[in-house]
């Protein structure tokens, strides 16, 4: 069921995203978003008793999850998202789960099973068959793509560590210190590089932000970092594989962006993506439910 809403929440964004940023400085959309998303972060937390105690010792593995898992994503997001279109900037995001399968392998010595590969060529199947069509815009602006697929690539190292954490602390307490400060980098980052062309926001930039502050940044954040902490890494990176095919679709219908034959098939194939890694072997035991 979070899965679900999560995938919901998350495809529906990025042409909440491209509206937000349609004339907006998108470092400032991205702060206001985070700063006003604390709060409804803290109130979850308080509700539910967790407490935000980090033991010092450590503070500098949760600076290094926080630059993997949010603050290159999110700078490199909301930049390239205001020069691609929604549904195209979803597909290269959404390649973390082939990076995080390749992190899996090179760098944490994982085995992946005959049914992952399954998943994984499904996958980049799916992926390149959505952007058939899109490699020529592409073309005219590699910074913008070449960024999607950066930050696709430190987000998937960002969930194979975040599986492996140590930090001796509820996972919801460590989603409020990761964003808290990335925020504080987003706010630095747009005084530095947008301050003079800061304005007021209209009345569809100001939805877009109350989106995101409550539904991404006060539900969807934290419970992606829950699953990428209680399931395996290339299980909770490949479930989310339908958000770019929902955000393509998504952005088709409220945006005008033009869907092809090709769409139909990579719907298909990412479904098998999902059920490849999802659905439990016989052998396998019920999983435990998420720690907060």
């Amino acid at each position: 069921m979070l899965l679900a809403v999560l995938t919901v929440v998350w495809g529906i964004n990025w042409p909440v995203m491209k509206i937000g940023v349609t004339g907006f400085p998108p470092l400032a959309f991205r702060t206001l978003s985070m700063w006003l998303g604390l709060p409804v972060l803290w109130a979850v937390l308080r509700l539910r008793r967790v407490p935000l105690v980090i033991a010092g010792r450590d503070w500098r593995q949760l600076s290094l999850l926080t630059i993997t898992n949010m603050v290159v994503w999110h700078v490199l997001v909301i930049v390239a998202v205001q020069a691609l279109s929604s549904g195209r900037a979803a597909i290269l995001g959404y390649t973390m789960p082939i990076f995080s399968a390749l992190w899996g392998v090179t760098a944490f010595g994982e085995r992946l099973r005959p049914r992952f590969v399954v998943g994984i060529v499904a996958a980049a199947a799916g992926v390149t068959l959505l952007l058939w069509h899109e490699f020529d815009t592409i073309a005219g602006r590699p910074w913008a793509a070449v960024g999607m697929l950066v930050a696709a690539a430190v987000w998937a190292l960002g969930t194979q560590q975040m599986r492996r954490t140590s930090i001796a602390a509820p996972t919801l307490a460590i989603v409020f210190w990761m964003t808290l400060l990335t925020a504080l980098v987003m706010t630095t980052a747009t005084v530095l590089f947008e301050r003079d062309r800061w304005h007021a926001p209209g009345d569809a930039t100001i939805a877009s932000i109350a989106y995101n502050a409550v539904l991404i940044f006060g539900f969807a954040q934290p419970i992606w970092l829950i699953l990428a902490r209680n399931l395996p890494p290339i299980a909770s990176s490949m479930s989310v594989m339908l958000i770019p095919v929902l955000g393509t679709v998504s952005g088709a219908w409220w945006l005008h962006e033009r869907l092809h034959w090709q769409d139909a098939a990579a719907i298909v194939l990412v479904l098998v993506a999902i059920a490849s890694v999802m659905l439990p072997s016989r052998a396998e035991a019920p999983a435990a439910l998420p720690e907060v």
